[in-house]
């Protein structure tokens, strides 16, 4: 498998739809196709991806030596991101949920009325260190515009 290829178009994939969601002008029209394109997209590769490797119809482009992938030990997750098809998929798992994650945070933030200003830097700290974002979202929820009632429910 071309896995440097894969993981260099999923990552601009992704970013593509980063920008639209910080940037766009009038983003209620924008945001389904963000959903389904760029989260859509995601998963899809993700599972193309995911369920060959883990029948073995696949190479990850790893060695055989070392523990055995499980989810189950902190060596077992090691070993799954010890190949190249380990690590572009799992990074593909990470691009689609905090994806997704950013999409909430501006939709509810716009139901909200949060300007851009606002939450762009929350954008980027879910784009760069995904529940980090997300609990500085809830957190401004809690805290500002009379809220607090229902600052963690996701409406």
């Amino acid at each position: 498998m071309p896995w440097e290829s894969i993981f260099g178009w999923t990552n601009s994939w992704a970013m593509l739809g980063w920008v639209i969601l910080a940037f766009a002008p009038q983003r209620d029209k924008v945001l389904p196709y963000v959903f389904y394109m760029g989260c859509g997209l995601l998963a899809l590769t993700y599972a193309s991806l995911i369920l060959p490797l883990m029948a073995g119809w696949i190479d990850d482009g790893g060695t055989a030596s070392g523990p055995q992938p499980s989810l189950t030990t902190l060596a077992g997750v090691m070993a799954l991101f010890s190949s190249p098809g380990g690590t572009t998929i799992g990074w593909i798992h990470y691009l689609a949920f905090d994806l997704f994650v950013g999409l909430w945070v501006a939709r509810n933030a716009d139901r909200h009325g949060y300007s851009r200003l606002v939450q762009i830097p929350i954008l980027f700290f879910v784009l760069m260190a995904g529940p980090f974002g997300l609990l500085l979202y809830l957190i401004l929820r809690a805290t500002h515009k009379g809220r607090p009632e229902n600052s963690t429910v996701p409406s």
